[in-house]
């Protein structure tokens, strides 16, 4: 179906439409070199960018399937990083978040004054060749973003987009589109969503995080609130309308700003009526304002989904797609890779991974888990994700496997800790305090061990999920291997 932008009958919106770009890109005959290109973002850009028609290469310490697809769509790809993996002629390099700052390619950059790009600055610059649509929030970004994308291909609109996790049905967490749309996620962490100018802005929610780089929830907010100031002037904000931290943002911005706000009730401009969970699906009626749009079933689970659910028909409406239409296809979409992950069911085992690492994540997972498979043994596995966000929020954490049966926790995974964060608190810690809240909880420090632990005492009928943004979900391939040659 070709799409067709149509007024839509509720409310401004942005037109977006199926076209080639007129104006010659500026990235046209530009020579770019990323360091550290088998990131999911840095993949991702590296692809838009040959888009434009510029020259790709780059380097990562290791090889993986995003390097693979790099290299067969012509990328020189390098693995290690040295100094003479710089080609002669560059016009710029760009620069991942892991990079530090001894990288002999970037020092290498440096010494021949060759320009310098961290990857939000450079995505950017890629959006504002767009019409952008900037998905943001301390949690649910990915599946929203990858969920935006799967309804505008279903509606015929052929959007360019960089997410930071694989959409399941298109096993790629990037795409080049023959539209003006860019529709990307945009992380709080080192303000990099500020690089971002979209015409679309959504804020999904607001809590504390990254704690390592901001002082603390006032701070965060007002993050979001430049974020928001930087959506075009023609541009509109999507916004929970139930989110206390984005309150204080909406009531800032309502005079400059055209703000929607979604949510589960009818103060919010999209919001949801008749909300049932069973276990193979997810059923609600949408209403804008006053006025019933429709049915939605999805496949995905839990309420948490509901509200990611209703942020994509308010930020398809307001680039001219109609809701009841939105609501036809957005049951269809299947979810993200390492969002509620269904790996195996095995000998009566099923096996699932998740990428949750904040405790209202974590939380929403179980629920949905619950969901789906109440009454059932449920075994988790979380692996802490950085010693400053488990030490920050402790109480927090010990409070969120409330729904598991039981939960195992190995070594915290290291990320940007310091190593006085790193002697503040570990895991048996945070096993410690779940057990204090009640819920049954053990350390076991290396995955090899939680293996062995696993084979002797998961039986048929139970639940086993991994959980963190770490390497966890090698707990799981381990264990499905286990259970295989055992079947």
């Amino acid at each position: 179906m070709e799409y067709k932008p149509v007024k839509c009958a509720h409310h401004y919106y942005v037109p977006i439409g199926n076209k080639n770009m007129e104006k010659k890109s500026p990235a046209e005959g530009k020579s770019y070199h990323f360091i550290g290109i088998g990131g999911v973002g840095t993949s991702a850009l590296a692809a838009i960018l040959m888009k434009e028609k510029a020259f790709i290469s780059g380097s990562d310490m290791q090889e993986s399937n995003l390097t693979d697809r790099l290299s067969e769509g012509g990328v020189t790809v390098k693995i290690g990083n040295k100094a003479e993996n710089l080609p002669k002629d560059l016009d710029g390099v760009v620069i991942s978040a892991a990079v530090k700052d001894d990288n002999p390619e970037l020092l290498e950059a440096k010494r021949r004054h060759v320009m310098i790009y961290k990857y939000a600055q450079m995505l950017g610059l890629v959006m504002d060749r767009y019409k952008g649509i900037a998905v943001s929030g301390t949690h649910g970004k990915s599946t929203t973003t990858g969920w935006l994308v799967y309804v505008m291909k279903n509606l015929g609109l052929d959007p360019n987009f960089v997410v930071g996790a694989d959409i399941m049905q298109y096993q790629t967490s990037c795409g080049v589109g023959n539209s003006d749309v860019f529709i990307a996620e945009a992380c709080e962490y080192d303000r990099s969503f500020l690089n971002l100018r979209p015409q679309v802005g959504i804020i999904l929610n607001i809590e504390p995080d990254h704690l390592d780089y901001y002082s603390g929830i006032d701070e965060i907010v007002e993050a979001f609130g430049d974020f928001a100031k930087g959506i075009r002037s023609d541009g509109v904000l999507v916004v929970s309308g139930e989110d206390g931290n984005l309150a204080k943002l909406i009531s800032q911005f309502r005079r400059d700003k055209h703000i929607v706000t979604f949510g589960l009730n009818d103060k919010c401009d999209y919001w949801a009526r008749d909300i049932n969970l069973y276990p193979d699906r997810t059923e609600f009626t949408c209403f804008y304002k006053q006025n019933e749009v429709g049915k939605a079933t999805l496949k995905l689970p839990g309420k948490h989904n509901v509200r990611n659910a209703l942020a994509v028909i308010a930020a398809g409406e307001a680039v001219g797609l109609e809701a009841a239409e939105i609501l036809r296809v957005i049951g269809g979409f299947e979810g993200m890779d390492r969002r509620l992950m269904k790996k195996a069911e095995i000998n009566g085992v099923t096996i699932y991974d998740d990428y949750a690492h904040h405790p209202t994540e974590i939380k929403a997972s179980l629920n949905a888990m619950r969901q789906r498979y109440d009454g059932r043994k449920i075994f988790c596995i979380f692996q802490p994700h950085q010693y400053s966000r488990t030490r920050f929020l402790l109480k927090d954490f010990a409070d969120s496997f409330k729904l598991a049966d039981l939960t195992i926790v190995p070594d915290i995974y290291f990320v940007r800790d310091t190593e006085k964060s790193r002697k503040e608190v570990n895991s048996q810690m945070l096993a410690d305090e779940i057990k204090k809240k009640g819920s049954n909880a053990i350390f076991i420090n290396s995955f090899e061990s939680i293996c062995e632990f696993l084979k002797t005492n998961v039986k048929s009928g139970n639940i086993l999920i991994t959980m963190g943004a770490g390497n966890v979900w090698k707990v799981a391939d381990e264990y499905i291997q286990w259970l295989r040659a055992n079947n």
